[in-house]
């Protein structure tokens, strides 16, 4: 696995910033990462858990920062993500020769790769077509209003609503979407699993097919540092399942 860190794919050269794990060989595919944290923490490095699984099958990961609370605003993630993947989907092309482009994240990368699939303008903004998208593993993301965007509008954060900053509100509006897996635990944090049941549910409702949903047993992302019997990533695991899947 070759890993190249900190490159730059915006103007903001302190935040905006990718690493990329990279096979030793041909890359098959490539998987666009978004860490969590709450939108305000966490590190592009929590990728390299899961790197070494996925590159030794022939999978790259661009794994990246983005603007965060309390020096965000909303949507400022949001368009972190979407120009991340605008700079990814160029280097897999011309770097690697790859087509095909898969985006996930985790918790709050969750929210983000769920707001760049449902709300298809802000991958048009930088010049892609969501319908290009391979697909995308949406792992325990809150599809209603983000509890801290909720909170730095000075709102309850417990609140569930369903407005723009809210995946769910998306939901309908195209014919279709790329393939979509979603992971939550039994015991995820407060109301999550609940939510994701109620955003699984409204694709059914619309006559959605094209997506899977893994339920996990334990707390809130806990499986995706987790190494299984034989030394492998479980997070990696289902990610590559997903990938292949799909393809």
């Amino acid at each position: 696995m070759k890993t190249i860190e900190n490159i730059s794919y915006g103007n903001l050269d302190s935040v905006q910033k990718i690493d990329l794990y990279l096979p030793d060989g041909a890359a098959s595919s490539m998987f666009v990462y978004f860490h969590g944290g709450g939108l305000v923490g966490g590190n592009k490095n929590s990728a390299g858990v899961f790197a070494p699984y996925l590159t030794s099958r022939g999978i790259a990961i661009a794994s990246a920062n983005y603007r965060m609370y309390p020096d965000a605003e909303y949507p400022d993630f949001i368009c972190d993500a979407a120009q991340a993947v605008a700079w990814t989907n160029e280097y897999m092309r011309k770097e690697l020769g790859g087509e095909r482009l898969y985006i996930g994240g985790s918790s709050a990368g969750g929210y983000l790769s769920m707001m760049l699939c449902f709300d298809k303008r802000y991958l048009e903004r930088v010049g892609l077509d969501n319908s290009k998208v391979a697909g995308y593993f949406h792992d325990a993301g809150q599809p209603t209003a983000h509890f801290n965007v909720l909170k730095y509008a000075d709102i309850d954060p417990r609140r569930i609503i369903v407005d723009e900053t809210a995946p769910l509100y998306y939901v309908g509006l195209e014919k279709e979407y790329p393939p979509m897996r979603f992971v939550v635990s039994d015991n995820d944090m407060k109301n999550r699993y609940e939510q994701t049941m109620l955003m699984l549910s409204t694709l059914s409702h619309f006559g959605y097919q094209n997506f899977d949903h893994i339920v996990m047993h334990g707390k809130h992302c806990e499986y995706c540092g987790k190494i299984d019997n034989d030394g492998e990533s479980v997070f990696g695991q289902m990610i590559y399942d997903f990938v292949k899947r799909f393809e």
